[in-house]
């Protein structure tokens, strides 16, 4: 029979019997990476004393652990970490080139500290010395706890993904059915206003006003969310994106409120990045924008640079406007949170929310370093080589 693949039957002694009415028996499929058959049986009969029911398999060779997590399901993988053609860290590559998440713990004759360490960065989940086989059945089950947490936490990450995408769904539906009604609404409600405005009694006019006030409002809100909805729905077309380009494009679209504020925007040379220009000139819009409207007492100032670091770039857009309140700055990029009434700055609150879900599907982040009547300074990233997140979505159909 070869040793190297071993199924073996537990032999149950008192002490393990009292183990398992202590902590509940668990079945344990391991494969042992390790070339020496008394260590298998030695990690086996340390599982055993520990309350595991444990089968195992062996593999020597890259080529056997590779055929072996392809074709069986493994709770654990025992490594040594050195034998003759490879050593036990080689297999956490093997693992995660298959996709696969399996507990590897280390199982060594000698292991100095700064080795250890740096094989559980490298991704190892623990490591046990062969003359203190005691710890391996904890080790074992810490490993085995944490796994299960990654797993719901995995879960629970995909449900929130379907939540947000049935969410924005709906959004996408609503807002988009809402627009015709609305649209006739503000149209009639309008024309209210024109046909008999002064014709009827001062409450009259005032309830026409509000009327057709909130129909505008109400518009306008729809249109926003069909916006912020739209975004991650139509694919992303990557691109070679000049910015100085986009700048330009987003302050001919500012043009009006450039000239009635006596905003000064001064653009630093900005790079060439891979990114969807169209939701780009987005985001520059939208920041450039909330600069001039929430100025101080002077006219505004804004400065757009963008610096190099790492594997990305960090752009900035900085103000000399009202500033924001440190508890607010993380409020600031919620759908729908304002942080001003109405009558004192216009808009639904939607604008950064928008900037930040474009953002975050070029793979980068976005955030505000600000201080009341010190003007803020808003940042964010594109990977210098932008990937989208969420894979491929459908193109948005005709509104």
């Amino acid at each position: 029979m070869d040793e190297r693949f071993i199924t073996t039957t537990p032999v149950i002694d008192e002490t393990a019997t009292a183990r398992r009415s202590e902590q509940g028996v668990s079945k344990l499929r391991a494969l042992l990476v390790e070339d020496e058959a008394a260590d298998v049986e030695l990690a086996l009969r340390a599982l055993r004393h520990g309350g595991f029911e444990a089968t195992a398999d062996v593999a020597q060779t890259a080529e056997e652990f590779t055929s072996l997590v392809r074709k069986n399901s493994y709770d654990v993988i025992l490594a040594d970490s050195k034998l003759p053609n490879w050593n036990g860290m080689e297999s956490v590559e093997v693992l995660r080139r298959e996709g696969l998440d399996i507990p590897v713990i280390l199982v060594s004759g000698a292991l100095g500290e700064q080795t250890a360490v740096e094989c559980i960065k490298q991704g190892a989940a623990d490591y046990v010395l062969k003359d203190q086989m005691t710890r391996l059945p904890e080790s074992v089950r810490r490993a085995m706890r944490e796994k299960r947490l990654r797993a719901d936490h995995k879960q629970a990450q995909e449900e929130l993904a379907r939540s947000n995408r049935d969410l924005e769904q709906f959004a996408y539906v609503a807002s988009h059915d809402l627009q015709e009604p609305l649209r006739m609404v503000a149209t009639y409600t309008q024309l209210l206003a024109e046909r008999y405005q002064g014709k009827l009694d001062d409450s009259a006019d005032k309830y026409i006003h509000y009327a057709v006030d909130g129909a505008l409002r109400m518009q306008k809100l729809v249109q926003d969310l069909l916006s912020f909805s739209r975004v991650g729905r139509q694919g992303m077309a990557l691109s070679s994106t000049d910015c100085n380009v986009v700048v330009q494009a987003a302050l001919q679209n500012l043009e009006a409120a450039i000239l009635e504020s006596g905003a000064a925007v001064k653009p630093d040379q900005l790079p060439v990045v891979m990114a969807d220009g169209s939701q780009l000139a987005q985001v520059f819009q939208n920041l450039i924008g909330n600069a001039i409207k929430f100025h101080g007492s002077g006219a505004p100032v804004i400065k757009v640079t963008a610096e190099a670091k790492a594997r990305e770039w960090i752009f900035s857009v900085e103000d000399n406007g009202i500033g924001i309140a440190a508890e607010q700055v993380e409020d600031i990029f919620v759908i729908f949170r304002r942080l001003h009434t109405r009558e004192e700055y216009s808009g639904n609150g939607i604008g950064l929310s928008i900037c930040k879900k474009i953002i975050e599907h070029h793979g980068g982040r976005i955030w505000v370093e600000s201080e009341p009547g010190q003007g803020s300074t808003f940042k964010f990233t594109i990977p210098v080589k932008a990937t989208p997140s969420g894979g491929e979505r459908q193109n948005d159909e005709n509104t």
